[in-house]
């Protein structure tokens, strides 16, 4: 009898039976020192995007104070009405004028000063701590100080001030000074630097510094004579 082979059954559909996987440790060797990207806590856009928001706040409230600080000073100026203080030199008197051999100039000047306060609601606190000055040219002759008081509103106030020192001028500059001595010209300034408080109103303000600068003419500087002021004018400026 015949041997009868027995056929199994194929599934031709089925895919054929994979490969195992090999572990990932063996697909791809780990690199030594190698390490995971680090995940951004937050997008740099946004990052950006809130710097730019501070910006714009903190512009804007520059730009606010600005404002402000207009609005009370136009308020300010409205309501005071301010007006600069007024400065002359009326008199000039020669205490004494003497030089010796070395061209050296000894001086002693009393300088009568008028100050004046225009301001109806402004009262100015005049303090220690003033420098006043005379120069012929660029040389210092004598110095004093500005006297401590306070002026009330559209006040005049009469000073009389003494300035004393000496000065090396040099016999070129000393020359000069005889021969516009002779011709009755002889140019001088007088400078001042003085610490004030200002008043508006019931308000005193912090302190700040009058720079006053006048230029004289005067005829002569002998002490045995009279001193005439030919011309005189006075510039004043607010040093912060």
């Amino acid at each position: 009898m015949a041997e009868q082979h027995r056929v199994h059954p194929v599934d031709v559909e089925s895919p054929p039976p994979s490969a195992p996987e090999a572990p990932p440790s063996l697909l791809q060797p780990e690199k030594a020192g190698a390490t995971a990207p680090a995940a951004h806590s937050r997008p740099p856009g946004k990052r950006r995007s809130r710097c730019c928001t501070c910006l714009c706040w903190s512009l804007l409230a520059i730009v606010i104070l600005i404002v402000v600080i207009a609005v009370a000073a136009g308020v300010l100026y409205l309501v005071f009405r301010p007006k600069i203080p007024k400065y002359s030199v009326d008199r000039l008197a020669v205490s004494s004028f003497t030089v010796d051999d070395n061209a050296t100039v000894a001086v002693t000047f009393n300088v009568t000063v008028t100050a004046r306060n225009p301001n109806r609601r402004i009262g100015i606190y005049y303090q220690g701590g003033s420098d006043l000055s005379a120069w012929y040219t660029d040389e210092r002759l004598c110095t004093g100080s500005f006297p401590a008081f306070y002026q009330g509103h559209r006040n005049t106030t009469v000073l009389h001030v003494l300035l004393t020192g000496e000065a090396k001028i040099g016999s070129e500059l000393l020359t000069e000074l005889q021969q516009q001595q002779q011709t009755g010209t002889i140019p001088l300034a007088v400078r001042g630097v003085v610490p004030v408080r200002v008043k508006l109103g019931k308000l005193k303000l912090w302190k700040v510094r009058f720079k006053v600068r006048c230029s004289l003419v005067v005829n002569s500087l002998s002490a045995s004579g009279d001193v005439s002021i030919r011309s005189s004018s006075c510039k004043f400026k607010l040093k912060l």
